[in-house]
């Protein structure tokens, strides 16, 4: 029998009573390991070898690990620390974290750690660490120096760790080689290696050799590695489906700025300085130079509806109000900024009535992740400018909007918006769980709004949440199936987006 070379080296390798890995066919053959899993193939294929495949998982530290591992994790240095200070007795939290060393986001995460592992309890700015705690007897510690040493630990430890980020799994697949009874007796027989090319060169072809060499047999039914090329993320497709739509609808498109001055984002809005949705807690502040180009007028104009009011009857909220802050850049918390840009006539010009505008683009909101919230998302704006508008034309909007999503059930909430009165949410029924969630937000915008940007009419105007409106099509229960680190590749590839 006369067999390519490589594939002779693995028979005489193989053992018919014991397995060998391809690893350790690659270290006999002194071949490489893709080269041997080539021909290990083929040789399964003749019936000469057969081929187990077990899978195997490795743990490998990330670089937080491979820290915590040599220096104790955030929440054990904070407790020895609190011991140090207080002597066991309730100490203020500053004082602790300072005499601890912790630093940037190892403070937050030794303080959610703390009470979670019984090291004590925090109140009123204080913390109070339990005497009783061993710190010693961590398990997440203990399983993280194991981990070092190369040792195998509790399976529900290595899940707490992964959920912190300090391991990382690797799968593979571990193929184990013995030679069959046919191979047996093929190199009792005697196999030969042959001579072989897998391709037809110039060279050959010129020197007229390729009549007298053999080539390589091709195995036509051999499963090929699947190749996948890139393709529009399904919140793209969708946002483009919406586009259409809208365009559709006689909406024209609106562009401006991520990163805009709070006087864009929210002072326009009519929201107050002091508002809680203001502080660093809710909002991405950039350390960046103020925003100079807002014309002079506008800004005199806004500071006095949020002092004054607007009209006879206005009131105003009576708060400080600081031209410094509103100049302040900042990454928008919805596209509604694009809505005051072109309203005022700032971005395109003063607009007549009517008047429809629309976008499709991220906002960036510091909220706590869940299956319907992240950190950054994509936002439906739209407004419609007329004369004589009202919550009926709102709401036959909406429902003419999503009736092209194949989506008809719409429930309407009244709520409250400092900008827009009246207002109200908009809720959509889960396809799969029956459950109503919350879709978007709308309503009238005020003259509080209205009147210092120069418009003279009504505008009505929503805010509606793009990944919702994907789960309501498809009946995603959990947002980050689609959008971020932890996203299902499979359902990327496989959904696509209706036309």
């Amino acid at each position: 029998m006369r067999l390519p070379e490589s594939q002779v080296a693995v028979l005489n390798a193989a053992s018919a009573t014991d397995e060998r890995t391809i690893a350790q066919l690659a270290e006999a053959t002194d071949q490489k390991p893709e080269t041997v899993t080539g021909a290990v193939f083929d040789l399964r294929d003749e019936g000469l070898v057969s081929v187990t495949e077990t899978a195997a998982e490795s743990v490998e530290l990330t670089d937080e690990g491979v820290e915590y591992a040599e220096e104790d994790l955030p929440e054990v240095r904070l407790y020895r620390a609190a011991l140090d200070v207080g002597d066991g007795d309730a100490v203020p939290m500053g004082q602790v974290i300072g005499a601890s060393s912790l630093g940037g986001p190892q403070v937050d995460i030794a303080l959610s750690n703390f009470a979670r592992k019984g090291y004590g309890h925090i109140d009123s700015g204080e913390l109070a660490p339990d005497a009783g705690a061993d710190p010693d007897a961590d398990e997440e510690a203990a399983a993280l120096a194991a981990l070092a040493a190369g040792e195998s630990v509790d399976a529900d430890v290595l899940d707490q760790l992964e959920s912190r980020q300090l391991v990382v799994r690797h799968e593979r697949t571990i193929r184990a080689v013995t030679l069959t009874d046919e191979g047996v007796t093929a190199l009792m027989e005697g196999v030969e290696a042959a001579e072989t090319v897998d391709r037809l060169t110039p060279e050959l072809l010129t020197s007229g050799e390729w009549e007298d060499v053999e080539f390589t047999e091709y195995n036509v039914e051999a499963d090929a590695p699947e190749a996948r090329g890139g393709k529009k993320h399904i919140l793209r497709q969708t946002a483009d489906r919406v586009k259409d739509v809208l365009t559709g609808m006689g909406f024209a498109e609106m562009e401006g700025p991520h990163a805009d001055a709070d006087f864009w984002i929210n002072d326009c809005l009519f929201m107050p300085q002091d508002h809680p949705a203001r502080t660093h807690w809710d909002r991405f502040a950039l350390d960046v130079p103020p925003m100079e180009d807002i014309p002079e007028d506008l800004i005199d104009r806004v500071r006095d509806a949020h002092l004054n009011g607007v009209g006879e009857d206005g009131d105003g909220y009576h708060s400080p109000w600081s031209e410094d802050f509103a100049r302040a850049i900042a990454l928008r918390g919805h596209t509604t900024s694009l809505s005051m840009r072109y309203l005022s006539g700032h971005e395109v010009g003063e607009l007549e009535p009517p008047q429809r505008y629309f976008s499709v683009e991220k906002v960036y909101r510091n909220d706590t992740l869940d299956p319907t919230h992240l950190l950054e998302f994509y936002q439906i704006e739209g407004w419609v400018m007329a004369e004589d508008l009202s919550v009926r034309d709102l709401m036959g909007t909406f429902e003419e909007f999503y009736s092209h999503f194949g989506i008809t059930d719409i429930q309407f909430k009244p709520h409250y918006n400092p900008y827009t009165e009246p207002s109200f949410e908009l809720f959509g029924r889960h396809p799969e769980t029956g459950e109503l969630i919350e879709i978007g937000n709308s309503g009238m915008f005020r003259e509080e709004v209205l009147r210092p940007l120069g418009v003279k009419c009504d505008v009505m105007a929503w805010g509606l949440a793009l990944e919702r409106l994907l789960m309501l099509m498809y009946g995603f229960d959990d947002i980050r199936d689609v959008h971020g680190t932890l996203c299902d590749l499979d359902l990327l590839r496989e959904t696509e987006v209706l036309k």
